[in-house]
């Protein structure tokens, strides 16, 4: 049978079947539109393939399962999801090793440290001040006026993207330039 010649509804007919070249299909069909959904919203060509990798290995896993009506809108959505929960997952990762990072930072000290407080918030302003203006900035709303992500965005004009690289870039600069004030145990 030639799948490329029929219509949605019947090669998602074939696919629930279990027919392979009707998969083949959908694949060919809907594979860019995916990429470039995910595309634009990672902004990663890598992590776009991948994430659309996902979707149709869950839709080929689930075949029997879904109740699909509009193979197009369901596979937009799909990705849509997808895409949202690895962002998702993104941050909360990021999150968890600046807490990792703090962490190590107070850990380290000591009651009889407490008195290089003093010299870490000084030196923490000094690495600061040779962070680009933009980055110093972001830094600053996120840690020390707790401003969400979203918030920043719109208060620099922008994107969140944008203000996660600041806040990463910024991270690892600090920490890399504030390892005098932290040890290894």
């Amino acid at each position: 049978m030639i799948f490329k010649q029929l219509d949605d509804e019947r090669l998602v007919g074939f696919l629930r079947e279990g027919q392979m070249a009707a998969f083949e299909e959908i694949y060919r069909r809907y594979w860019y539109k995916l990429y470039s959904i995910a595309y634009h919203q990672t902004g990663v060509r890598e992590d776009a393939e991948e994430l659309v990798q996902e979707v149709f290995l869950k839709l080929w896993s689930r075949r029997s399962e879904v109740l699909i009506r509009h193979l197009g809108m369901y596979l937009t959505i799909a990705v849509k999801n997808q895409v949202y929960d690895y962002i998702k997952s993104q941050i909360s990762y990021r999150k968890y090793q600046e807490y990792l990072i703090l962490q190590e930072i107070h850990q380290n000290h000591h009651t009889d440290e407490i008195i290089n407080f003093t010299d870490l918030t000084e030196a923490v302003e000094k690495v600061l001040n040779q962070l680009p203006e933009k980055s110093a900035e972001v830094f600053k709303r996120s840690r020390f006026e707790n401003q969400s992500v979203r918030e920043i965005a719109q208060g620099l004009n922008l994107s969140e993207k944008a203000v996660e690289y600041h806040i990463t870039k910024s991270l690892r600069f600090l920490k890399d330039n504030l390892k005098e004030y932290h040890s290894d145990n």
